[in-house]
């Protein structure tokens, strides 16, 4: 049976989504190609018609974990009144429920200390990914010129994802939440002083 070219799409697509939860709440080494497949009633050689390898997956997912995370920031610059789009944007990416979420939160939160340890090489495409996300968020960020604020962005994302993932270490949500007021608090002053 041949499927239409958009069904070997729509079933990447489930693959990637569905990777991308997994490798953000396990790490690539804690979620097996086939215990995924299984999940998604797929066989595991039907992996290698999408995906050459796990890591391409990994690299994919990663991609599209960042791309949920840039929706989310626009969402919340969209709907924020005019002059308070980073205000936003800092609000609610350092929110409890983003906190919460391993599986569905910033994959830079969840997966930066994984993806530092691979090969110069092998970090490329992550970077690449997280360039790309940078250039799109820094249009909210105020500076002198671009250069300046695709400093400042650089800075807010790494701070905010490492911000995330200490807070997510702590077993108490009174603690995270105290953490993440304290952020949100900082990280606004530091990117809007000049």
């Amino acid at each position: 049976m041949r499927y239409p070219t958009e069904h070997k799409e729509q079933t990447r697509q489930r693959i990637v989504r569905a990777a991308s939860r997994r490798f953000r709440s396990r790490g690539s080494e804690g979620a097996g190609i086939g215990d995924l497949m299984r999940d998604l009633k797929l066989t595991h050689g039907g992996f290698y018609r999408h995906f050459d390898t796990k890591e391409d997956l990994f690299v994919a997912a990663f991609e599209q974990a960042l791309s949920e995370v840039g929706e989310r920031a626009q969402k919340a610059a969209a709907t924020a009144a005019p002059g308070q789009e980073l205000k936003a944007i800092i609000d609610a990416y350092l929110d409890i429920e983003h906190c919460d979420d391993v599986a569905g939160g910033c994959p830079v939160a969840a997966l930066a200390t994984e993806i530092a340890r691979r090969p110069a090489q092998a970090r490329q495409p992550f970077l690449r990914a997280l360039q790309t996300h940078v250039m799109k968020m820094q249009q909210y960020v105020p500076g002198a010129n671009e250069q300046e604020r695709r400093r400042k962005t650089a800075a807010l994302l790494s701070g905010m994802a490492g911000t995330l993932a200490v807070a997510r270490a702590f077993p108490d949500v009174e603690d995270r939440r105290r953490m993440l007021e304290g952020a949100r608090q900082f990280y606004l002053h530091a990117v809007s002083a000049s």
